[in-house]
């Protein structure tokens, strides 16, 4: 029977592949020092961990001294294989691992070896930490690559290690075969591995700056990298759970059946309940990708409203995800892209919940997934799902979330600021509206938790602060100048006037929603909202009662108290100015006529205030979840899941309603629009597309942008005082022809409104006009041709009036 190997002070462990030129030099360096320093290391072994090579590696003749062992591998794998075998080789109290090359010379030990004695499971030589010495760099761009890596490392994988590739590592003995005994990786990413085991175990682990001088004959080559960045993603996936694995995939199920009836053909279903929303939102796809693709200002057009044009910065172009999907946009067209884009943005919204409810609130699994559902497919939300993608796509706002609570813990202020700022950045370009909804939510709920937990808030008001102003400087230089576009650029306007009415009725808070699978009612929805996508609340009454008993039932939790505080502030200010008292004429001021006229307010649509509650509502529904699953009582457990199941119902929506798309007319899709419509010319639609009638922007897109038209669905500015209305400027003969469309009555025409028309044309600079088949379409024709003095020309399934002839 073999005796067990003896136990050492100290074991080096040098991973050796075809070191035949090296190894002899490096282990006479290492044994002289150890064997001059037995006082300082007492007794000491050295390991030489052959990686299967295929030159004289396993013949060099010092590996024959005495306290140096060979084990070899049969064959070559990589790194983390050679140290792995190593290190279960090893028996010493401290483990030191180092590279052939002794880079970091073997006299940095001592430094290491202090640091270890103050009670670290490791010390760990750095390049990148003050007090280090590099005396022969690597080449430029493996140093630039290295640091890149280290920075995505220590987001990933290990916060706050600066350098975690230099190979020269000191470790507690017994931990060292622990984590290299639990490592799976093979390549060069062990390194990251194995101080992820130790910083998940909860050792602390010491930076120590060293010397060191690249060596030639690095086994590092190219392939090195991005074989590390696969190393990382392994370590992502492998700390995930089975049921992290499995929500993405059941949130992007249920965001596909909300959209199916138009997901599987984009391109011939409509939403209907998106009025024109779906034909404005594909031509915003559209137009960010064609200018991308023509390299023009991807802030403005006049693709539409022509020749004044459109300021797309000030309008919900969301360039954060209309410019990521212009590959698409071109490859499939706008339908496909807008399509995809909004399931995945919905999923990917729902998962961003799940992530912080899971990190910040419960582990439950099930808990987390129910009450991030609720946050991200509340009645609102679904409503908004027609036709706003920017109100839809909001994964960035948990994240933002996050890393503000990140700031208060005041661990690290400057990274997390950076990182905040760059984030706050990207959801400017995502949707500045939901944006600012968002902040205001997190302000209600910091105000809430400061009063209830008012030491933590004193502690966290400086980094905080510090952080707020650093991602602030971060933020402001990246969105300037489209800011600057946006309110000061061409047909930028000062605000959106949405009237008196814009807030909600306090019983939307309590009714259900039109969507409602079980208890829709649209007559009724319709009547307490906007229009069907500005159904902004909706919650149903069951689901207000059970916030309200978790509220009362675990109302010790400072959490609670502040979520509820959240819910009830954003449900009265989303009211309104004007508070009616449902069945009187009782009217009373509410909180937001406070703020209706600040900047940004003013142009918010109220009633949206609401949406602040889905997520705060989904977090309490997450500690209901816990709370009852977690009871011991089966009554407990029965009654408290009967409950959610009876609030939630009433919530659980439909698919949404999608009808046949209207056809393109041939005239569009065949390309004969080309010989009526000159160089700088436009094709004149009539009526002029308008917020409430932009098929004609359809037509744009089928026909890649070919023409321009006057009129379009967009905010532009109106009058001296530039506020911002939907649409383009009114015009004589516009206004006339849409009351004709509208009305079916064709006033006198006579040589004044000939000569206004002439005069309209020639601003639109129009080649041709069109009227396709529509609502009192024959009383159109003959206003056109009263205007024109000749008749249309019916092609291409439309009339046409060709403004060149007799010219």
């Amino acid at each position: 029977m073999t005796a067990p190997p003896e136990t050492v002070d100290l074991s080096v462990v040098i991973p050796a592949y075809n070191e035949e030129e090296r190894l002899g030099p490096t282990l006479d360096a290492v044994t002289r020092y150890l064997a001059d320093n037995e006082n300082r290391f007492g007794t000491w072994e050295v390991i030489v961990s052959d990686d299967g090579s295929t030159d004289g590696t396993r013949e060099v003749a010092a590996l024959g001294r005495p306290h140096v062992r060979l084990v070899a591998a049969d064959r070559n794998r990589g790194k983390g294989n050679a140290l792995r075998l190593g290190v279960a080789a090893s028996t010493g109290r401290r483990v030191l691992v180092t590279d052939a090359d002794l880079a970091a010379p073997i006299e940095e030990l001592d430094q290491l070896d202090k640091a270890l004695s103050e009670g670290n499971a490791a010390a760990i030589g750095s390049r990148a930490v003050p007090g280090a010495e590099i005396s022969d760099h690597q080449h430029r761009l493996r140093e630039l690559l290295g640091r890149a890596g280290n920075l995505l490392i220590r987001a990933t994988a290990v916060p706050g290690i600066k350098d975690t590739q230099c190979g020269f590592k000191l470790f507690e003995g017994d931990r060292a075969r622990e984590a290299f005994a639990d490592s799976r990786l093979d390549g060069w990413g062990i390194d990251v591995e194995v101080l992820q085991h130790l910083h998940r175990d909860g050792g602390s682990i010491a930076e120590v700056p060293v010397r060191w001088s690249h060596q030639p004959g690095s086994k590092v080559g190219p392939m090195a990298y991005p074989r590390v960045l696969a190393d990382l993603a392994r370590l992502r996936l492998r700390r995930l759970r089975p049921a992290d694995l499995l929500v993405p995939v059941l949130f992007l199920v249920l965001s596909v059946a909300l959209y199916s009836g138009r997901f599987f053909d984009p391109g011939h279903r409509y939403l209907v309940d998106s009025l024109q929303d779906q034909n404005q939102w594909e031509w915003f796809f559209a137009v960010t990708a064609d200018n991308l693709a023509h390299l023009r200002n991807p802030f403005f057009s006049d693709l539409q409203n022509f020749p004044d044009g459109v300021n797309l910065m000030a309008n919900t172009v969301m360039l954060g995800a209309s410019v990521p999907f212009a590959p698409l946009t071109l490859l499939a067209g706008p339908a496909v892209s807008l399509s995809v884009c909004m399931a995945l943005g919905l999923a990917a919204t729902a998962v961003a919940w799940y992530w912080l409810i899971v990190k910040r609130v419960t582990r439950h699994r099930g808990a987390a997934f129910l009450g991030a559902a609720l946050a991200a497919f509340a009645p609102p939300m679904v409503s908004h799902a027609n036709a706003h993608p920017n109100f839809v796509i909001l994964f960035m706002v948990p994240l933002i979330i996050d890393r503000a609570l990140r700031l208060a813990a005041g661990t690290r202020v400057r990274r997390d600021g950076i990182v905040l700022g760059l984030m706050a950045a990207y959801q400017v370009f995502l949707g500045e509206e939901p944006f600012l909804l968002a902040a205001l939510g997190m302000a209600l709920f910091a105000v809430a938790y400061a009063a209830v937990r008012p030491q933590v808030a004193k502690d966290s008001w400086r980094p905080l602060g510090k952080g707020l102003l650093i991602a602030g400087a971060v933020c402001l230089p990246l969105v300037a100048y489209p800011l600057y576009w946006q309110f000061s650029g061409p047909q930028s306007y000062h605000s959106v006037l949405h009237g008196d009415n814009a807030g909600n009725s306090p019983l939307s808070l309590l009714a259900f929603s039109e969507r409602s699978m079980l208890f829709g009612d649209a007559a009724r929805a319709n009547e307490l909202s906007l229009n069907p996508t500005e159904q902004n609340a909706f919650y149903g009454w069951p689901l207000v009662l059970l916030a309200f008993a978790i509220t009362v039932r675990l109302w010790s939790r400072p959490l609670v108290k502040a979520l509820a505080f959240t819910s009830a502030a954003a449900a009265v200010l989303s009211l309104g100015p004007k508070i009616r008292i449902p069945l009187t004429d009782t009217v009373y001021t509410g909180p937001w006529a406070l703020v209706r006229k600040l900047p940004l307010f003013e142009s918010v649509i109220e009633g949206r205030v609401a949406m602040v509650c889905a997520p705060a509502l989904g977090v309490l529904l997450a500690l209901a979840l816990e709370r009852a699953l977690g009871a011991r009582r089966v009554g407990t457990q029965y009654f408290g899941l009967l409950a959610i199941a009876l609030a939630l119902l009433p919530v659980v929506p439909a698919p949404l309603k999608s009808v046949p798309r209207t056809p393109v007319p041939e005239f569009v899709t065949s390309g004969m629009w080309k010989s009526y419509v000159g160089r700088g010319e436009s094709l004149v639609p009539l009526p002029l597309p308008d917020p409430g009638s932009a098929e004609a922007l359809h037509w744009q897109t089928a026909a890649d942008l070919g023409f321009r038209i006057p009129g379009g669905y967009f905010n532009g500015p109106y009058g001296e005082d530039r506020v911002g209305i939907y649409g383009a400027v009114p015009r004589f003969t516009s206004n006339m022809l849409r009351d004709v469309r509208y009305s079916g009555k064709v006033p006198v025409i006579g040589k004044n409104w000939r000569a206004q028309a002439a005069k309209d044309f020639a601003y639109w600079k129009a080649g041709v006009l069109v009227v396709a088949p529509q609502p009192n379409d024959d009383k159109l024709r003959q206003a056109v041709q009263e205007l024109t003095g000749k008749p249309g020309k019916w092609t291409g399934g439309v009339w046409v009036w060709d403004l060149h002839e007799g010219s």
